[in-house]
């Protein structure tokens, strides 16, 4: 096996070495990978609960796939519930709200879809947007277009890392940065 460069972090009082690929020409970023991780995402789950506490959401609400675990131990740790934004349609979402969104690391257009029965459930209620890793702020924007379409209120967006131009990233509450590394 190739040996790959690292950039290692501690995130919530774990350390991880997480492995860098060139994600296009030149650009090279660090990978979190948090499926399997359970460690890792208790941990971030319980530090980001503590961050959002006072924030008042109802809902987590979270894209398809890597975040879930996320979402989910957040979740439990918050006592609220959790909805996800499937990045696949399917016959039984019904009339499903849909928006479009580019991701740093497929580097193509993947759409979201909010199932008709999580439309009923968020509308117009405060939540709380969840990430695994926010880098370019697509899939972010993504999420946002489709709560507003169901006039929820979003009251908090939050995510492990943020990743890239940290002055982006402000608003969003995170356990840690991440660079992008441009040669």
């Amino acid at each position: 096996m190739t040996q790959r460069e690292t950039h290692d972090i501690v995130i919530a009082g774990i350390k991880r070495s997480l492995p860098k690929f060139e994600i296009q020409p030149g650009v090279t970023i660090a990978i979190l990978n948090i499926l399997g991780d359970t460690e890792l995402v208790q941990a971030a789950a319980k530090a980001l609960a503590g961050l959002l506490a006072d924030k008042g959401g109802q809902y987590i609400v979270t894209a398809e796939a890597k975040s879930i675990p996320l979402a989910h131990a957040l979740s439990v740790e918050m006592g609220i519930p959790y909805v996800v934004l499937r990045k696949a349609y399917k016959p039984y979402m019904g009339n499903a709200i849909q928006s479009e969104t580019l991701s740093i690391t497929t580097g193509s257009p993947q759409t979201l879809y909010l199932d008709e029965k999580d439309q009923d459930a968020i509308r117009g209620k405060p939540v709380i947007l969840v990430d695994d890793v926010i880098s370019t702020g697509s899939t972010l924007q993504g999420m946002r277009l489709i709560l507003q379409k169901v006039e929820a209120k979003i009251v908090a967006e939050a995510a492990i890392l943020t990743e890239g131009d940290r002055a982006q990233w402000h608003n969003i509450i995170a356990l840690g940065h991440i660079p992008v590394w441009v040669s």
